[in-house]
């Protein structure tokens, strides 16, 4: 049963701590939270972490094949890109435009559990970030290939992940109930963490050192005999 215990929070915790940088889920969980309410940013999140952990899922027993989808995982992160462009763009619209007082993008009629769930799974950062902890663990012999293992990882990271929106979700409220006469001030700042995401997102594509290509060049180095 300890070693069990071991690997839920063990699971949480680097799910928990690897949800707290500013990113394009946790941003817009934070924003749906302000605008549309609690229980929207909740479903949101939900929908985040269930991509979330299908992918944790697969990547624990298809490792090596997703590794070879180089051209995949590519396009999703140009994908992503326009999607947090697009997010920054409807910021800072709503920032010159008070009396739209939302994000365009992420007031769409797609429900919010969906739109977590569409926006989680084209977001490839989650998948090297799980590799490397999930091999971490396996080398350590921490976590081991086994249905019950992986079943109480997933746990875990799914506790963890949720805990962290929610540092997100009511952080975000906090902060417009205290400035609540300046909503244009909030959806400026947003709009900038989504564009200077957007300018981080497009540097690694171009230079080509994102984690994806660096786990690629690693198992082509790793598979070549000396």
């Amino acid at each position: 049963m300890r070693p069990l215990l071991k690997i839920f929070f063990v699971g949480m915790l680097v799910s928990f701590l690897g949800s707290l940088p500013l990113g394009t889920l946790n941003i817009a969980a934070m924003q749906i939270s302000i605008t549309d309410g609690v229980l929207a940013a909740m479903l949101f999140s939900a929908g985040s972490l269930l991509a979330e952990i299908v992918y944790v899922r697969i990547s624990l027993v298809a490792m090596d094949w997703i590794r070879k989808q180089e051209k995949i995982l590519k396009a999703l992160e140009w994908v992503t890109f326009f999607i947090v462009l697009a997010l920054a763009i409807a910021s800072f619209y709503a920032a010159m435009h008070p009396s739209v007082n939302k994000n365009v993008l992420l007031d769409s009629p797609m429900p919010k559990f969906l739109l977590g769930l569409t926006m989680s799974a084209v977001n490839p950062v989650q998948i090297p970030f799980w590799f490397g902890w999930s091999t971490v663990l396996f080398t350590k012999k921490i976590l081991l290939p086994k249905k019950n293992h992986y079943n109480i990882y997933i746990c875990g990271i799914g506790i963890g992940t949720f805990i962290g929106n929610c540092v997100f979700i009511f952080g975000g409220l906090l902060i417009a109930n205290k400035i609540s006469n300046n909503q244009d001030i909030l959806s400026w700042v947003i709009g900038g963490i989504f564009a200077l995401t957007a300018l981080i997102q497009l540097f690694r594509i171009l230079r080509k050192k994102d984690p994806i290509h660096k786990m690629v060049k690693e198992k082509e180095a790793a598979s070549t005999p000396e």
